[in-house]
């Protein structure tokens, strides 16, 4: 979804919210309200503070790390988006006009944002209608399971408190995988 990006205003905000999004396993409403002053990058890692989340109803802050890494970068992407825009204060993820400038004030909506995840998935050859509220994090969440993370881990991530929700996110993208009778049947 990210190589489908134009490389405009609008692509690097859109590359910067779905690569912070995934990396950060978080919620629409959580990119939605994140302000520049949440944000604090040091040599290891980018700190994203979530003031309020599903969660975290009383806002006691969550702090989530978000590697530089390798492959998606999102600590760079990030970077090179608010540059771009020239944002040092406020929303992080703002309206773009159709002709391409910054609109001043204001933040994305969640539904701003599920709209942005539909176009690239369906710019990417996927089924936008697979693709919900909850896409990036369950992206995240499968993602990281595939790849051997630890329960633990990938719960301190996503912020989950109940193991049982990340484990229906990697049930079913462990579905027709090492099933338990492949050695024997």
């Amino acid at each position: 979804m990210l190589m489908r990006m134009p490389d405009t205003l609008t692509g690097k905000r859109d590359r910067a919210l779905l690569a912070l999004g995934f990396a950060g396993s978080l919620r629409r409403a959580e990119l939605a309200a994140l302000d520049v002053a949440d944000l604090r990058e040091d040599k290891d890692w980018l700190r994203v503070f979530v003031r309020r989340s599903k969660t975290d109803q009383e806002g006691r802050d969550v702090e989530k790390a978000i590697p530089h890494g390798r492959f998606i970068r999102p600590v760079a992407i990030v970077r090179e988006w608010l540059e771009a825009a020239a944002i040092t204060d406020g929303p992080v993820f703002r309206p773009i006009s159709r002709s391409g400038n910054l609109r001043q004030g204001g933040q994305l909506t969640t539904q701003a944002i599920a709209d942005i995840v539909k176009k690239y998935a369906t710019a990417a050859g996927l089924d936008a209608s697979t693709f919900a509220e909850h896409s990036l994090r369950a992206g995240y969440i499968t993602t990281a399971a595939e790849r051997g993370a630890d329960l633990a881990r990938i719960m301190d991530q996503s912020g989950h408190r109940d193991p049982w929700m990340v484990l229906g996110y990697i049930r079913r993208a462990n579905a027709f995988k090492d099933r338990s009778g492949s050695g024997f049947l």
